[in-house]
């Protein structure tokens, strides 16, 4: 009977591990659940041992990812079976099946407890395991006091009082009031005495938590926890199966020092120096190994040491002593030991003052500073930060701008701030700070924030000693044929307000300070124009009496302006022509700017305020980001549209964000509202465009507040669903032979780039597609066409829409005559922009083989892109106009195939994606411009510009805008899709499956992850 069992409970594992796919093995999980089900409803006729097996039926299943709804009761009931292995499984199943608010689990308390407080110690464990697993506040009012007793008592055995104290441990992290601190405080240090490791290394999981807490009530226990340090340092009475690779059980050692972490001091000198020995023992018997495994506990030791050694605040011999250790461990070559050590370093310049001691090894964290780690990059980044003072500032600063130029994008904001707040901090004269800011504008523009610019204006307009140099400095970087736009502006406001001292220089008369000024006008934003228009003003002013030919120039390029559509740009272009009539008076009116009051600079404010980046924080930030992509598929606005919707034909008119002046957080509108930032930013708005040089930064002209962002669908939870479309369907039990001829994704992406070819073909079937597409139009035939002698019937066909398309299908015949070929027209409409696919759901029926098979029809979003080819005049005015996200959309994009730019040319111009040459002038960018066509949108211009890195082509910089969020996001995440990878599957609705998703794969999984595996293992 017991084999028979044991059998049956093997041969279902066996037929779960050989079905062919989900759909078998879900047949299977369902007629076994059936089975279950029916055997329990005559629970009486049940022997304990055949309830214990389809339990465990029901935990495999359980594990395999399908929900077992029944069978709650008959589990729990096993736990008061007398024999161990229906207890067993009594306990293991009720663990993992319910939870701690379980109606079912205050049934199994009592029994629980008779369990804990009994005398069969196997008992014992399985009721701590399961309490310990559930951890429920019933659970801890009802067993904590049992379980107190347990790890106390000197009559049990190890084990029991091992996994009582880890079980306490999980019930007073739910629930701190089950542990009474007043009674609790001396067993708890009489606990540290406990000479067997397994019992001690548990109690000190639950000191680490209860002094975490509260470390006023355990001073008692601190000596004790010295004494544990020594005696595991002197390797005294350490059995051997503690001690690891040589080492006594590390992990004690560093639970023991991160209790001690949690008392703020030690008072007592003898204590201090006891441990201040066993540190400096750990510090001194600390190398790196060959041996992997005990170099990872080794090091675990140490850096739990080095972080007790600083909360200690210890001699600057012993903090030495550190450094010097981590000088050995950042020039080795794991990279996670280089990273330990980096970071260590800096926090040791956080607590303690070991500058000096630090800077010996500069040169090795310069070369850090180029590992191919991002990670260890950030960790040097932050340390040659920290340890930066008047003496090697110039040196560090230097290194930094020579970084920035092969620095990845995601560092150079980062770089950029860390390298202006050194120049500021530790300038050895002021001209040298010019020059770093003005190449660092130069080098990073696009990751120079407003803040570093305003700085260096406030420096300049505060030192009169300094204007001359810097207003020379700009117009020396005015003379290169490609400048950022930032630049641009810190240029004209210097040589506005300080050019007239460069007059009797070669080339600096205010003449043809003006013109190379005006050089720049046409490829500049809205915000930078506004001030060009002062710069204008300014030169007019110093220029008194005014040469007539320059004066008219400014006029009308006064006139020009005050028509413009930014009421900013409007309102200064009619006050300066007014003002530039006044003659003399003008000089009063727009005399140099005041200094500045002394204050805190915003960049130091910005640098306290960033988030600093640890890799938890990196881990987590990765976690959210992965679980916005699947939960937040498809980001869009819902976008009313009136009559006023231009025909089919016509370029939609660009859409400009709706500006209040009444929002409270509106900004002075002197400062343009550019966010220059580019990386991680809290609670600011959205970077504007962060490209700049040829095709100009955007300024957001209103308020943070009042951009507007895409809304989440409401469909959300139907986009983020991918399935697989490919795969043939059996038709109820039966195993299907029928393979298709070719790949199906292959020859799904070919019809993605032309207008006819074969969609899907087997040994009975060809289904062909012929399309033509005119505007958000589309008018597809499907040609069935039957290959064999015999006729093909039950045909059915059912197409499944996504959202986004409107689609009808004529009659489908339900049979298919012998070499014969059907049409079947499908017309189709597009009503919004969207990636979504639709799905053809094929039936038919060949002799006794039932197939069914979906496929990913190619009314994909290219398919209503049109090219169309612009000039610079018509590009640039549309780029300019569009104020930021949501219309104007960035990412940088990792992982990217490595293309040559002629290859990635072709590749979008195959998409409808027209490739505009000659518009950009750096050899590695790309601009594109297409229209896209739907009913909600009509014909809307979408332009695109793809900065790619020469020393990287595996990461490139992408830039999408249209006058509609929807298309800007839809088209930059289209175009992403075709740059990371060859794409093997395109979105589909969940509707469209009719398969369920399983957690578990089919087939034969692997002996880690196999739940049978695991089940084999408890039996």
């Amino acid at each position: 009977m017991a084999m028979s069992g044991m059998r049956g409970l093997s041969v279902f594992i066996s037929d779960i591990r050989n079905c062919q796919n989900k759909e078998q093995e879900r047949l299977r999980v369902d007629k076994e659940l059936g089975n279950i089900r029916t055997r329990f409803k005559n629970e009486k006729a049940l022997t304990p041992y055949e309830k214990k097996k389809y339990v465990w039926k029901m935990l495999y299943i359980y594990m395999l990812g399908y929900d077992v709804d029944f069978g709650h009761m008959e589990a729990v009931s096993l736990i008061s079976a007398p024999k161990y292995p229906e207890k067993q499984v009594g306990y293991i199943v009720t663990s993992s099946l319910l939870n701690e608010n379980h109606d079912f689990l205050r049934l199994a308390i009592n029994t629980v407890r008779n369990d804990i407080i009994g005398r069969n110690e196997t008992f014992q464990c399985l009721a701590l395991t399961m309490v310990g697993n559930i951890g429920g506040r019933e659970f801890a009012e009802s067993l904590a006091p049992d379980v107190q007793k347990l790890l106390i008592s000197s009559s049990c055995r190890p084990l029991v009082r091992k996994k009582a104290a880890l079980c306490l441990l999980r019930l007073y992290r739910k629930n701190p009031d089950v542990v009474n601190v007043d009674g609790w405080a001396d067993r708890m240090a009489q606990l540290l005495d406990e000479r067997d490791l397994g019992v001690l290394t548990s109690s000190m999981s639950l000191l680490v938590a209860l002094v975490s807490n509260n470390h006023e009530a355990y001073w008692s226990c601190l000596p004790k926890c010295v004494k544990i340090l020594e005696r595991l340092a002197r390797n005294q009475d350490i059995p051997q199966e503690y001690t690891y690779y040589g080492i006594p059980s590390p992990w004690l050692q560093v639970k023991t020092m991160r209790a001690l972490q949690y008392f703020p001091t030690i008072e007592d000198p003898n204590t201090r120096r006891s441990l201040f020995e066993v540190l400096q023992r750990i510090l001194m018997g600390t190398d790196v190994v060959k041996n992997v495994n005990k170099n990872n506990a080794s090091h675990a030791v140490l850096f739990e040491a080095l972080a007790l050694v600083m909360h200690l605040d210890a001699e600057k011999e012993m903090m030495s002593q550190c450094v010097a250790l981590l000088g050995k461990f950042i020039a080795v070559r794991e990279p996670n030991i280089r990273y330990l050590g980096l970071e260590n370093m800096t926090r040791m310049l956080m607590v303690t003052d070991v500058q000096d001691i630090i800077k010996r090894h500069q040169a090795q964290i310069i070369t850090s500073l180029k590992d191919p780690d991002i990670s260890i990059r950030r960790r040097a980044l932050d340390l040659l930060y920290g340890m930066c003072d008047v003496s090697n500032a110039k040196d560090i600063v230097e290194e930094l701008l020579q970084y920035l130029s092969t620095a990845e994008f995601a560092m150079r904001e980062e770089l950029s701030l860390k390298a202006a707040i050194l120049a500021e901090k530790f300038a050895p004269d002021l001209s040298w700070y010019v020059d770093v800011i003005l190449q660092l504008i130069d080098k990073a523009g696009d990751f120079v924030s407003d803040d570093i610019w305003f700085r260096v204006v406030q420096f300049v307009t505060n030192n009169e000693d300094l204007q001359p140099y810097a207003a020379a400095k700009a117009r020396e970087y005015l003379d290169k044929p490609a400048i950022h736009e930032t630049m641009v502006k810190v240029s004209a406001y210097i040589l506005g307000e300080f050019g007239h001292l460069l007059a009797r220089r070669p080339g600096c008369s205010p003449k043809e300070i003006f013109n190379i000024i005006h050089e720049k006008l046409p490829t500049v934003s809205t915000s930078t124009i506004s001030i060009l228009l002062s710069t204008y003003a300014k030169i007019l002013m110093h220029s008194q009496p005014p040469d007539p030919e320059l004066q008219n120039q400014i006029w009308t390029i006064f006139k020009k302006y005050e028509s413009s559509i930014e009421v900013e740009i409007q309102q200064r272009a009619v006050e300066y022509f007014a003002l530039s009539r006044k003659g003399a008076a003008l000089m009063n009116i727009l005399a140099e700017m005041p200094k500045f009051p002394e204050r805190q600079s915003a960049l130091i404010k910005k640098a306290e305020d960033t988030e600093v980046d640890t890799a938890e924080q990196s881990a987590i930030k990765l976690r959210a980001q992965q679980q916005s992509q699947t939960s937040n598929a498809l980001v869009v606005t819902d976008q009313s549209h009136t009559n006023g919707t231009p025909p089919v034909g016509q370029l939609s008119p660009v859409k400009m964000p709706s500006m209040s002046s009444n929002d409270d957080n509106s900004e002075d509108e002197r400062v343009p509202q550019e966010n220059g930032t580019f990386s991680k930013v809290d609670s600011q708005p959205p970077p504007a465009d962060l490209l700049g040089d040829l095709l100009g930064s955007l300024a957001i002209e209103g308020p943070p507040s009042t951009s507007v962002h895409p809304q989440p669908s409401s469909n959300l939870e139907l986009e983020g669903t991918v399935v697989d479309a490919t795969a043939i369907v059996p038709a109820g039990e039966q195993a299907n032979s029928v393979e298709p001829i070719g790949n199906i994704a292959e020859r799904f992406h070919a019809l993605c780039l032309k207008d006819s070819g074969v969609l899907y073909e087997d040994p009975y079937i060809q289904i062909g597609i012929k399309a033509e597409w005119r505007a958000h139009h589309g008018h597809l035939v499907l040609f069935l066409g039957n290959k064999n002698t015999s006729p093909l019937v039950s045909v059915q066909a059912l197409i499944l829409p996504p959202t986004h398309l409107k689609m009808e299908l004529s009659l489908v015949p339900e049979t298919i005559p012998p070499r014969a070929q059907v049409q079947c027209p499908l017309e189709i409409i597009n009503l919004h922009p969207s990636r979504d696919v639709a799905v053809l759901d094929f039936y038919y029926k060949f002799g006794n083989n039932m197939v069914n098979v979906k496929l990913r029809l190619p009314a994909v979003l290219n398919k209503f892109l049109q090219p169309i080819t612009i000039s610079a005049e018509e590009f640039f005015p549309q780029w300019r106009s569009l104020p930021g996200p949501p219309l104007k959309l960035q990412e940088v994009v990792r992982g990217v195939r490595p293309l040559p730019l002629i290859e990635m040319a072709n590749l979008f111009n195959s998409y409808h994606l027209t490739v505009c040459p000659g518009l950009d002038p750096n050899p590695n960018n790309l601009v594109a411009s297409t229209t896209f066509y739907s009913e909600s949108t009509r014909a809307m211009l979408c332009l695109i510009r793809i900065e790619t890195d020469p020393a990287d082509r595996t990461q490139m910089r992408m830039t999408v805008a249209s006058g509609d969020p929807t298309l800007t996001f839809e088209v930059k995440e289209f175009i992403k899709d075709q740059l990371v990878s060859i794409p093997t599957a395109t979105r589909i609705p969940i509707q469209a499956a009719t398969t369920p998703p399983v957690a578990q794969p089919a087939g034969t999984p692997t002996a880690l992850t196999d739940p049978g595996a695991m089940l084999a293992a408890l039996l």
